[in-house]
């Protein structure tokens, strides 16, 4: 159960009680997350914040400068969105069918005359379908391709939309993808889906892990710093 506090601290934070038997920090997206034991008294958990707070007020200070640096994309005739590490021109059109087509590092979409909808939220809603649209197909190829030549297999491959996790290969053999990665580098890609395939033999960040993961993906440590400092600005 999750509990949401705000003094004697000078940030809130949330603690997340569990069966686990450490006590750990987490700033994501300049929000606090303390995950501590059932048992284990708030007093406790006040000192060990105590002791961490010059380190957190860091982190969410970095954490503020890197979201207001996002992208803000407004989906304008001409402007130009990031795919697969490029970037893409959108041409903006208008028929009796909506439609989006890639064709020569230009993003053609036909808004659709019939739909009640303004021209930027229907432009929206297109590009964001076809992206995602995208995702699933070329991140289902390269998990299969990858399974077929490790000798695994997956129970299955979908999208999400989460800015916590990239990817979550789950105890069934189940891999979700964060679609937005098809906005990086082809590598980076890669590196993701070696990633995710390799936690369907080891379900842990173990040495054996690690070890698989660069046997299919010898560059992955350059791969995952650049995800690292690099995945806020991946947003469309």
């Amino acid at each position: 159960m999750a509990e949401t506090r705000i003094i004697p601290f000078p940030f809130e934070f949330t603690i997340l009680r569990s069966r686990r038997r450490s006590i750990s920090i987490e700033v994501q997206s300049a929000r606090v997350l303390i995950r501590a034991p059932q048992q284990v008294a708030d007093s406790v958990l006040h000192d060990f914040l105590r002791e961490k707070t010059h380190w957190v007020q860091e982190k969410i200070h970095e954490q503020q400068q890197a979201l207001s640096a996002i992208p803000q994309h407004t989906y304008a005739a001409g402007s130009f969105l990031p795919y697969l590490g490029q970037e893409i021109r959108l041409v903006l059109g208008s028929g009796s069918a909506a439609r989006v087509v890639l064709y020569d590092q230009q993003l053609h979409v036909l808004l659709s005359r019939r739909r009640r909808m303004s021209a930027p939220e229907q432009t929206r809603r297109l590009v964001q379908g076809w992206y995602q649209q995208q995702a699933l197909k070329l991140l289902t190829e390269k998990t299969d391709q990858l399974c077929l030549a490790m000798g695994l297999q997956h129970t299955g491959v979908s999208i999400r939309a989460t800015r916590t996790k990239w990817g979550h290969c789950t105890s069934r053999g189940a891999i979700q993808y964060n679609w937005q990665i098809i906005l990086a580098p082809e590598p980076i890609v890669d590196y993701l889906v070696a990633h995710e395939v390799s936690h369907l033999r080891h379900h842990n960040h173990s040495r054996a892990f690690w070890q698989l993961v660069e046997s299919v993906c010898p560059d992955y440590v350059r791969c995952r710093a650049w995800l690292k400092a690099n995945g806020q600005q991946l947003v469309l």
